[in-house]
């Protein structure tokens, strides 16, 4: 058995689309699955999450921290990592994602000079640091930023 396989057993599951409050024979009549009584069972019931004037859990907790609406999320990929293209490949985000390197590139892919490149390659991104672009070149290829 697996996280994958698993289901309800069979007839404990039941539709929420039958209409309550048709009487005896639909099996939900009178109070309508609401049981007897209380503030649950009237309507007007507080929203979720109220706790009965308590001072609420989302209250309690301390605002922590700022987040900067225009910041952006760019993914990081070293020179390293361009080793397993072929001489003479264009690399752009898109090879990138195909190859497996990059899953999400979110705002932007930024080539970092972090290890060894032996091949010449064409490298297109939307950013470049400077020891990347001086490796990609030592070896013969072009850097361009799009």
């Amino acid at each position: 058995m697996e996280l994958s396989n698993l289901k309800p057993a069979a007839g404990s599951k039941h539709s929420d689309s039958f209409r309550r409050g048709r009487g005896h024979a639909s099996g939900n009549g009178k109070t309508a699955g609401k049981g007897h009584k209380g503030q649950k069972a009237r309507s007007g019931a507080p929203r979720a999450g109220f706790e009965g004037g308590q001072m609420p859990l989302y209250r309690r907790l301390p605002k922590r921290g700022f987040t900067n609406r225009n910041s952006k999320t760019i993914v990081g990929i070293n020179v390293s990592a361009l080793e397993r293209f072929d001489n003479d490949t264009v690399v752009t985000v898109e090879t990138l994602i195909e190859a497996g390197i990059v899953k999400n590139p979110r705002d932007g892919v930024k080539i970092l000079g972090n290890g060894e490149l032996t091949k010449k390659l064409t490298v297109k991104a939307d950013a470049v640091s400077e020891g990347a672009k001086a490796k990609i070149e030592a070896v013969g290829g072009t850097c361009e930023v799009i």
